[in-house]
């Protein structure tokens, strides 16, 4: 029988979640194919609620700034999307803050309904400088994944600036397999699996989470009687188009880079394989505190894990 145990968690703060978990005993193969299915699923498929537009009373694009307030605009939003929350909605929410200097504006400061909590209250937003008052509007929605402004805003009500939005509440999740054996022909293995997440869920929520949609996903092919039909056999050339779109579906998280490695990428606006993909490895080692380390891990990882490398300069 399948046990699963936590053999080791901590919490550094309130957005940073970290657990270990021991899943066995596992057939000699079988700890690949489930440490796989689960680490993809809790990357890509949790769903959980977000910011996606702003509302500055008076502005009407990022690039602008705001009179008695010491950040602009686009350090703002960048603030704002490190914002975390945890709840149920149903429909698109607008939320309202509203301050009055001088002072430090910070999460806490949104007026939230009772079902809707926000993971970190001291995540700083803005600093007032001077006695005025300042108010915004935040659309919350609600989605899976990493979705990028420009996808937003199709969607939004009419004066809202669309932000990145993460709906990942699992941000890190690593796993490697553990063999033993009293006996060659009696071999398992157990599955280690480590996880991190942003605090709106805990990583032992976020593992039942994708158990559950795993199982709803295999209990949809547990059909009986299902008609066979034979199609002809036609040969067709690999389609680089489609290819491309898949890729396109990849987040680089899915690469399991080093952090400094990550990191340049996330600030150079590289979200997806086939984002990385459009540069050469010259063009790579032109961002700040990216190193020739650096470019040979992506190189590595991408031969690894999708057969692809970076294009020649």
């Amino acid at each position: 029988m399948l046990h699963i145990q936590c053999v080791k968690s901590h919490v550094k703060k309130a957005n940073n979640q970290f657990s270990q978990f021991l899943i066995g005993p596992l057939k000699k193969g079988e700890g690949i194919t489930l440490g796989n299915a689960i680490r993809r699923t809790l990357l890509s498929n949790l769903e959980t609620i977000a910011i996606v537009g702003v509302n500055f009373t008076g502005i009407n694009h990022e690039f602008s700034t705001i009179p008695n307030v010491k950040e602009d605009i686009i350090e703002i939003l960048l603030n704002i999307k490190q914002i975390v929350l945890k709840g149920e909605i149903q429909e698109p929410l607008i939320v309202r803050l509203s301050s009055q200097g001088p002072g430090i504006i910070t999460a806490e400061d949104i007026k939230l309904p009772e079902d809707i909590k926000i993971i970190e209250p001291r995540q700083y937003i803005a600093s007032l400088v001077s006695d005025t008052s300042f108010e915004m509007e935040f659309l919350i929605g609600r989605g899976e994944g990493y979705t990028l402004n420009g996808n937003n805003s199709n969607s939004l009500t009419e004066g809202f600036l669309p932000i990145d939005a993460i709906f990942m509440p699992v941000r890190k999740v690593n796993f490697f397999i553990e063999t033993s054996s009293d006996d060659i022909s009696l071999q398992t293995e157990s599955l280690i699996l480590d996880v991190l997440t942003d605090g709106s869920v805990s990583p032992t929520e976020a593992i039942s989470l994708a158990a559950d949609l795993l199982q709803q996903k295999f209990e949809s092919l547990k059909m009986t009687n299902v008609p066979r039909k034979v199609l002809p056999v036609v040969e067709e050339e690999l389609d680089s188009d489609s290819t491309d779109q898949e890729l396109g579906k990849v987040l680089i998280e899915e690469l399991q880079l080093s952090v400094r490695a990550y990191n340049c990428l996330k600030r150079a606006n590289i979200h997806t394989v086939s984002d990385l993909l459009k540069y050469s490895q010259e063009d790579l080692l032109e961002f700040k505190n990216f190193g020739q380390k650096s470019a040979d891990e992506v190189n590595d990882n991408l031969q690894r894990r999708f057969g692809q490398r970076l294009r020649k300069q």
